[in-house]
Formats: structure tokens, C-alpha cells, sequence
């Protein structure tokens, strides 16, 4: 299995950042790619995207101020797979390019990939207090993984924080 490119470029709103490739991920070259991933239809339904996107157009989205990447570059079929030593590395480097980026907010899809990468025991959902790299907001979101227990209405509403606030920044960036 191949890892899958990043689409990422300086100042960008948000960078999205999940645990790993999917397999289907990995097939593809394509973020969230798995059809069981609800990743897209949670965007759209947020407000984050004027229409329901495919993981085909996750290059596009540069273009709007959104990048990808992952803590892990390593495809698997669940991110049970990933070991102590990968997400150490993966976190490492995942520092590096946020401080290199600067990207307004990173976004990250699933609490546990927030908590791998600030190296703590428990978070809140939504924006963070204390963020890792001064100057970037750090906002928790649920995984958009079909596996997640929790309702669709309730992981969008979490995502529509970060919606509201990355639009409240646009309206003063154009003032």
C-alpha cells in the first residue's frame, strides 16, 4: 500500500488532518476515500462546502483554503494498526509542517489523532485552549469514519464551530 500526497500550501483556513490512509485511500490517492467515510457529506452539511464533494475533489479544495494530511503516512485498515513509534514520528513531522504552513486552524478528524499529537490523556471537542504551535488554532472534531457511534446531526454540529469561526475570520480579513 502506497501513503497518499498531501494537499497542503502555506496560510491555508483549515487543514484537515486524520489518523491515516484508508485502504481505499491508498487505491485511489485519494483523502477519505472509503464509501463508508462520511467525511464529504459531513463538510457539506456543516456549511464547510457549497456542494457535496467526492474525494476526487480533495485536491480542488486547496483552492477554497483547505489541505489534508495525516499523523501517519502508513495505509491501514483501522487505526488500531498504528504503532506507539509511528505516531511519535508521525507527530514529529506533523509539527514540523504545521509550523512550516501556517495554516489558520488544523482540524483534527478524530479526537484520538488530536490527543496523539498534544501528547495528552483527554480534550474537548471543538477549539482548544492552549495550542501545540503558537499563533494556529487547534480545533477537535469527531472522526468521520462510518465507525463512529455517534449521530450524524451531532458530529455536524461540532463541525459548524468551525465553520462559524473560520467564516467570522474571512469577514475581517475582507475588512
Amino acid at each position: 500500500m502506497n501513503p497518499i500526497k498531501d494537499y497542503i500550501r502555506k496560510d491555508l483556513h483549515i487543514l484537515f488532518v486524520g489518523f491515516n490512509p484508508s485502504i481505499r485511500s491508498s487505491q485511489t490517492g485519494h483523502h477519505y476515500a472509503n464509501p463508508n467515510n462520511r467525511f464529504w457529506k459531513i463538510l457539506y452539511l456543516a456549511g464547510l462546502t457549497k456542494e457535496q464533494l467526492t474525494p476526487f475533489d480533495d485536491q480542488s479544495l486547496l483552492q477554497i483554503g483547505y489541505g489534508f494530511t495525516n499523523i501517519v503516512a502508513r495505509p491501514t485498515k483501522a487505526a488500531s494498526e498504528i504503532t506507539k513509534e509511528e505516531y511519535e514520528e508521525g507527530r514529529i513531522q506533523l509539527q514540523r509542517k504545521i509550523k512550516y504552513f501556517r495554516p489558520k486552524i488544523v482540524c483534527f478528524v478524530g479526537k484520538g489523532v488530536y490527543l496523539q499529537y498534544a501528547k495528552k490523556k483527554q480534550s474537548p471537542w471543538g477549539f482548544q485552549d492552549d495550542p501545540i504551535i503558537p499563533g494556529v488554532q487547534d480545533f477537535v472534531a469527531p472522526s468521520s469514519s462510518g465507525l463512529v457511534r455517534m449521530k450524524l446531526e451531532e458530529i455536524v454540529s461540532i463541525y459548524k464551530q468551525l465553520n462559524d469561526t473560520m467564516r467570522k475570520c474571512l469577514e475581517t480579513e475582507h475588512m
